[in-house]
Order: structure tokens, then C-alpha cells, then sequence
């Protein structure tokens, strides 16, 4: 029996990579994909060789559990509206963009009984595999700190209009790091410190953001999470971790296994990556889970967690002064 799986809004870009794998499943029978742009949608239809659904109800009448990624603000408002109907979903990172949606979409997804997972394939790195396993066995003795990026260039188009983003540089660019050290450590930071700019290209939302995470064990990580290169670099999976260790000292690049691509026609430095598809195991445990009946591996309580790291670094740099996670 195939999972009949649709996808719910299409407008983040990592929805090619999650249509791609879900595709290549045997177990898995991609209905189609809605999308409240019909011209987008119909457009990522043709690419994908997916049915076009014209109506979201439709969609979800078709569908057993449905893949989310629509523009960032909405992701509780669609999300809602799957869980309402009664069908488990992955939903495209940063889960949520105020603490009051979070809230309220968990409750909805509790109250529905359905399965919530957040789209976070970083955590599927074997370079952070064996980062997580290395803290779990105290190999190096205790973690100290870590110096982490999640660097890139400005993606434009609605990711720099706060309306539909919830922001700029780092509500896109800080979850990803946030959730690898909750995922890492087991608890989240106490305070946030954090310092916005607009250097790059001088606009209203932040394209620089640098953050320091204080834990209250002692342990600090720090975060630059700005789209602070031009589109000539070389961009693509810029997320890394130098994790110091009261013995040793590991240095991670989850991306790190590629091919340099220079394009004369664009003058562009890319890459091209090899080796694990991390997109292919997030939905292969997203499928596993809903098929199988298990928890999600990454919950949406691990999706708002790291949002919230997010919402302090706002607070932080609104105040000029660290914050209170909570506060």
C-alpha cells in the first residue's frame, strides 16, 4: 500500500529536493501539488512531472499526509487547515514566525492527532552524526562551545518581504544551526545576543546577523547567519560547526563533499554535491513515520524551539542587549 502524498504550497525552493525524493519512492504515490499561486504551482507541476490540483480541499481529499512549504507566514495557517483534515505533515523550516502561531498550530496538531514534522534535513549530515555521538559519549570529554555558520547569498522574491518572510537573514538562517544544537546538547540556549545589519544591500529587512547563544551550563555558541555573500561565491551549504571539546576540537562542514562548477556564461563559482542526499533521508523518515507509526524524528516542538532562538535574536538586536529565550 503506497502513502498517497501531496504537496501543500511550493514556494520555498527546497521543495524540488523534497518532490525529487518523495518521486523516487516505490512506497510512495505523489498525488499532485496546490499551491495558492497557480501560475508557481503549475509551473513546479510541469517541472516535477506532478499532477496539478487545482482546488487545496482536493488535494487533501487525495492525500494521506501532505509536505508544506509555502511562504514562511503562512505555515500555520496551511498548517492548520492539513491538520484540521485529518493528515500528517513535514513542514518547510522556520516552522513558525511568531510564538502565538506556534502555539496555536501545536495545539491544533495535538488536538487533531496528527503527525508533525519539521523539515530539517541538516540533522541528517554524518558529519553532525557523529558530532551528536561524540557529546553523547563524552569521547573528548565536555562540549565547550561552538563557532557555527549558516552563511549564503540573498535569495530575493518573497524572502525579503517580512510580510511573507517573517524577516530577513535570520529568521531564514539561524533555525538550521539552532535545531543541530538542540539536537546535539538535549536543551536549548537561556540567552540571546544578537547584532542585525543591512551592509549588503541596504534595505529595510536585516542581511547580516550575528548571534551568541549562552547556555546556562556554562556552554556558548556563536551563529553568523548572513546572506552575506555576492552571487558570485560559491554559496550552497554553508553550514558548518567548530566544536571545541575539553580534548579536541571538530571541525564540521555538512556540505563539504562537492564538485566546484564555474559557469563562463554567469560568471558563477557553484557546487555541485555528492555523497548523501540529506533531502532523500529526511523524507525517507517523515514517510517511515507516518507508514510505520512513529514519532516524528524531528517534532514540531523541535521546529518552534528553534524558532524561538530566532524571535530572541529580534528581541536581542531590537534592545541592543542580550535576552531571555523566554522573555
Amino acid at each position: 500500500m503506497k502513502l498517497r502524498l501531496g504537496f501543500f504550497g511550493i514556494a520555498h525552493m527546497h521543495a524540488y529536493g523534497y518532490a525529487h525524493a518523495a518521486s523516487r519512492r516505490s512506497d510512495v504515490d505523489v498525488v499532485g501539488v496546490w499551491d495558492p499561486e497557480p501560475e508557481r504551482g503549475i509551473a513546479f507541476a510541469d517541472k516535477t512531472g506532478m499532477p496539478w490540483i487545482e482546488s487545496a480541499d482536493a488535494l487533501l481529499e487525495a492525500s494521506q499526509a501532505v509536505v508544506v512549504c509555502c511562504e514562511n507566514t503562512l505555515h500555520a495557517e496551511f498548517g492548520e487547515r492539513v491538520a484540521r483534515a485529518g493528515r500528517h505533515l513535514m513542514v518547510e523550516k522556520p516552522l513558525v514566525t511568531n510564538e502565538a502561531d506556534g502555539e496555536r498550530f501545536l495545539s491544533a496538531v495535538s488536538q487533531a492527532g496528527v503527525k508533525l514534522m519539521t523539515a530539517f534535513p541538516c540533522r541528517y549530515a554524518p558529519a553532525f552524526d557523529r558530532l551528536r555521538t561524540a557529546v553523547k559519549e563524552g569521547s573528548f570529554g565536555r562540549l565547550v562551545a561552538v563557532c557555527s555558520t549558516n552563511r549564503g547569498s540573498c535569495p530575493f522574491g518573497w524572502f525579503t518581504e517580512p510580510g511573507k518572510s517573517g524577516g530577513g537573514a535570520m529568521i531564514d538562517h539561524v533555525v538550521h544551526v539552532a535545531d543541530l544544537l538542540r539536537a546535539a546538547l538535549g536543551r536549548d540556549p537561556s540567552r540571546v545576543y544578537a547584532r542585525t545589519g543591512n551592509g549588503m544591500y541596504a534595505r529595510a529587512w536585516e542581511d547580516v546577523a550575528m548571534l551568541t547563544l549562552e547556555y546556562d551550563d556554562g556552554f556558548f555558541a556563536t551563529l553568523d547567519s548572513s546572506w552575506s555573500r555576492p552571487k558570485s561565491y560559491k554559496t550552497w551549504g554553508d553550514v558548518t560547526m567548530n566544536a571545541v571539546f575539553e580534548n579536541a576540537v571538530i571541525e564540521l562542514d555538512l556540505f563539504n563533499p562537492h564538485i566546484d562548477v564555474f559557469r563562463d556564461e554567469t560568471m558563477r563559482h557553484t557546487l555541485a554535491g555528492y555523497g548523501s542526499d540529506l533531502d532523500r533521508l529526511l523524507v525517507a523518515d517523515f514517510v517511515r513515520c507516518v507508514v510505520e507509526d512513529l514519532p516524528p524524528p524531528v517534532t514540531g516542538e523541535d521546529g518552534l524551539a528553534a524558532a524561538r532562538v530566532a524571535f530572541a535574536g529580534y528581541r536581542s538586536a531590537e534592545r541592543g542587549e542580550p535576552v531571555s529565550l523566554k522573555a
